[in-house]
């Protein structure tokens, strides 16, 4: 910022000069940088789009595993979700009786 006000601090002529300046070259150079810009942005767009999907495809496999898993394991011996307790059956909870007290 410095550099553009010691410009103007000069004489009229450099102020005027490079103001004529960026109004005449400033949409070709606008031009050329969006023509560079936007074939990277699109890559970048590109390569977001494949990550998200092979994290998505990556969560929706580990998701498949953890069902098929929970499927294969025997109703008695489940553990729910609160705190890691385990669903007693009626004949458990007769033979536990004894021991919970």
């Amino acid at each position: 910022m410095a550099l553009i006000e010691d410009m103007f601090k000069g004489n009229l002529a450099t102020g005027l000069a490079v103001g004529i300046g960026a109004v005449v070259l400033g949409p070709t150079v606008i031009q050329a940088v969006g023509s560079v810009l936007r074939p990277a942005a699109k890559a970048v767009i590109k390569a977001s789009l494949v990550f998200y999907r092979e994290t998505l495809s990556e969560v929706g496999e580990m998701a498949s595993e953890a069902r098929a898993e929970l499927e294969q394991e025997p109703q008695t011996g489940r553990v729910t979700g609160s705190g890691g307790a385990r669903h007693r059956t009626g004949a458990e909870e007769h033979a536990g009786a004894g021991r919970d007290s």
